[in-house]
């Protein structure tokens, strides 16, 4: 996960480095951006182990690796100033398949229950047909908010857990209850996040038309 830029000192040695790292947006081989591509090539090793080998406990501790990761990322670029423009893309893009791609094996395994795999799903549609329909438009960018990213770290482990309860783990009662526990505020994070996109994505609409006529304007 690339993080969105901090605030550009205006003088000082620190705005330097700020500038620096600002100018750095359009590289493409970073280790976030490497780090987003691993777990990409892994979600079909989590698909063969739920459904294929039939080994929810190795697909669970994988799909708790994979959720863990996207805060790595996300960690490593704002500290050693690996921000780009490919990894803001690539990020977002990675948590979508992520879910679409682990919740509908959830879902044929029977592994989680049905009504919050089907939440989940919607919101996920809901904000990728939004985000293209924007883009469309013409609008500007909107970075992930810490709700959003909240809320997905919330349901990257809940859907583990539920996952690790279906197998022959030691306390699978245990699993199931913490599995809970990540759910609930993840789902609700998730959902508060999409309703403040809605002012977010009104404005950069109307932010990104601006841009583009100005020039003409000019």
């Amino acid at each position: 996960m690339s993080a969105s830029p901090v605030d550009e000192p205006t003088s000082g040695p620190s705005a330097a480095g700020a500038t620096t790292a600002v100018g750095g947006e359009d590289r493409i081989l970073t280790v976030p951006n490497l780090i987003t591509l691993v777990r990409l090539s892994l979600l079909p090793v989590f698909v063969w182990l739920l459904l294929g080998a039939d080994n929810p406990s190795a697909a669970a501790a994988l799909l708790a690796g994979l959720g863990a990761t996207d805060w790595c990322d996300g960690y490593i670029a704002r500290r050693w100033n690996q921000v780009s423009t490919v990894g803001k893309v690539l990020d977002p893009v990675a948590d979508r398949l992520l879910f679409f791609t682990a919740i509908v094996s959830i879902i044929i395994a029977d592994a989680a229950p049905l009504w919050i795999c089907v939440l989940v799903l919607v919101r996920e549609v809901t904000v990728a047909v939004a985000t293209l329909v924007l883009a469309a438009l013409g609008a500007r960018r909107i970075d992930v908010t810490w709700w959003g990213k909240a809320g997905t770290f919330g349901l990257m482990f809940a859907f583990p857990l539920f996952v690790a309860g279906t197998g022959e783990a030691l306390w699978p009662s245990l699993f199931t209850a913490l599995a809970w526990i990540c759910a609930i505020p993840g789902l609700v994070l998730s959902y508060y996040a999409a309703f403040l996109y809605v002012p977010m994505a009104r404005r950069a609409l109307r932010e990104g038309r601006a841009a583009r006529t100005r020039p003409a304007a000019g």
